[in-house]
C-alpha cells in the first residue's frame, strides 16, 4: 500500500492505485474551522482562540454561547442582551408540554428530547426563515429550549407539578430550578454552569459533523439539530458518564474497588470513562470537574461518590496507563445535583447544543453540500436473470 503525498487529508491508495477508505474518516480533514481546536497530544482544548482552562475558571456559559457563536466574548452591553433573549425562549410551547405528558414512563430520555425539539420547529414562525437575525434568534431559542425540555421531561414522569422558568436565574441555575424545584445553591450553580461550559463544543466529532451535513443541504435549524441529538443519542457517542455511574453504584464502596478492577481486567471489559479517541495525554476538561465533584461531596455530607471516583481512578489508571476523561466525574458531579444518570447524555445535548448551532452558522458562511465519495466493493455488472432461472 503506498500513500499519496500531498497536505493533511491525504488519502491512502492501494497497490493499484484505487483509494483506500478511512474507516470513520479517520484522520481526514472535512473543512476548515474557526470554531474550535482539539489538540489531542497537546491536551489542548480552544474554543475560539481561547483556553478551556481560561473559560472555565474566569468565564460564564451565556458568555460562551456568545462567543462560539460570534467568534467574540461580549461586552456588558451585549451580554446583557443576550441573556434577556435566550431567557424569553425559555417556555417550553403547550402542545410540546402535551406531548411530552403522553410519553410512556420508561421513554428513553434523549428520544423524547429529539422528538420535542423537531417538534418546536413547527411552533416556530421564523423555523424556515433563513436570514442572519432569525438564524441568530433560532440558535438562542434551541438552547434555551433544550435545557426547558429536559426539566419539563423529568418532572412529567416524575408525576411531580410542571416549574415555570424564571427570567432573573442563569441559564444553569434556571434549569435546575426547573428540574428540582428549587433554586440551587451557588456551587450546585457553578457546577452546572461548568458542565455546560466544558461540553459546549468539541470539534467535528460525529454530533457536529451530522450537524454540518444537514446544515450543507439548506435544511431548517431545526431538523439539524434533531439530527444532532439523534447522533448523540448513540452509544458510541454520548452515554459514556451513564455507564460510569452505573460503575459507581456497582461498586459501591471504596473497599470493594480492588477486587472490582480486577474483575473487569480478568474479563478483558472496558474501563469506561477512561482515555479518549483524541486526547493522547490527559482530556484537560476532567480536572475542573474533579474538583467540584469534591466539593460538591462536602456541601452535601456524602463524599462516597467523589471518595470512590478517586479509588477507581487511581487504581485504573495505574492498570491501564490512560488519564479519565470528561465523562468520568462528570457523573459523580450530577448526581449530587439530583441529576439521574439516564439523563447525564440530555445534559450534553442541552450544551452541545451551543457548538452545533455555532458549527452550522459557519457551514452557511461559505457553504457547499457535503458529498464524499466511496469505494464500490460489490459484484461487477452482470446480467438479469428472471426468476424462473434463479437457483
Amino acid at each position: 500500500m503506498s500513500v499519496a503525498a500531498g497536505a493533511a487529508g491525504s488519502v491512502a491508495n492501494d497497490e493499484a492505485g484505487k483509494p483506500v477508505a478511512a474507516k470513520g474518516l479517520k484522520g481526514v480533514v472535512a473543512a476548515d474551522s474557526a470554531v474550535c481546536d482539539v489538540d489531542g497530544a497537546l491536551g489542548k482544548l480552544i474554543y475560539r482562540g481561547y483556553n478551556i482552562h481560561e473559560l472555565a475558571e474566569n468565564s460564564t456559559f451565556e458568555e460562551v454561547v456568545f462567543l462560539l457563536l460570534n467568534g467574540e466574548l461580549p461586552n456588558t452591553q451585549q451580554l446583557a442582551d443576550m441573556k434577556q433573549t435566550l431567557a424569553k425562549h425559555r417556555e417550553v410551547s403547550p402542545a410540546v408540554v402535551v406531548f411530552l405528558k403522553t410519553l410512556p414512563k420508561d421513554c428513553n430520555p434523549m428520544a423524547a428530547l429529539r422528538t420535542a425539539i423537531s417538534l418546536e420547529g413547527i411552533y416556530d414562525p421564523l423555523s424556515e426563515v433563513s436570514t442572519k437575525e432569525a438564524n441568530w434568534e433560532k440558535s438562542l431559542r434551541l438552547i434555551g429550549l433544550c435545557a426547558s425540555v429536559v426539566a419539563t421531561f423529568q418532572r412529567i414522569r416524575q408525576g411531580l407539578e410542571l416549574v415555570s422558568p424564571r427570567t432573573d436565574l442563569s441559564h444553569a441555575a434556571n434549569f435546575l430550578y426547573m428540574l428540582n424545584g428549587k433554586v440551587p445553591t451557588a456551587a450546585e450553580e457553578h457546577a452546572m454552569d461548568l458542565i455546560l461550559i466544558l461540553h459546549a463544543e468539541h470539534g467535528f466529532n460525529a454530533s457536529t459533523f451530522a450537524a454540518r451535513v444537514i446544515a450543507a443541504t439548506l435544511s431548517d435549524l431545526y431538523s439539524i439539530i434533531t439530527g444532532a441529538i439523534g447522533a448523540l443519542k448513540g452509544p458510541l457517542h454520548g452515554g459514556a458518564n451513564t455507564e460510569v455511574l452505573k460503575t459507581l453504584m456497582e461498586v459501591g464502596s471504596v473497599e470493594n474497588v480492588a477486587a472490582w478492577v480486577a474483575n473487569k481486567k480478568a474479563k478483558k471489559e472496558v474501563f469506561m470513562g477512561f482515555g479518549h479517541a483524541v486526547y493522547q495525554v490527559a482530556d484537560p476538561r476532567a480536572r475542573h470537574l474533579k474538583a467540584l465533584s469534591q466539593k460538591l461531596g462536602q456541601e452535601t455530607g456524602n463524599p462516597l461518590w467523589y471518595d470512590l471516583s478517586v479509588e477507581i481512578e487511581k487504581q485504573v489508571t495505574g492498570l491501564i496507563k490512560k488519564p479519565c476523561n470528561v465523562d468520568f466525574y462528570s457523573a459523580s458531579l450530577q448526581y449530587y445535583m439530583g441529576i439521574p444518570g439516564d439523563l447525564f447524555t440530555c445534559i450534553f445535548a442541552m450544551s452541545r447544543v451551543s457548538g452545533w448551532c455555532a458549527h452550522v452558522l459557519e457551514q452557511w458562511i461559505d457553504n457547499k453540500i457535503i458529498r464524499p465519495s466511496s469505494n464500490y466493493i460489490g459484484p461487477a455488472e452482470r446480467a438479469y436473470a428472471k426468476i424462473e432461472a434463479r437457483s
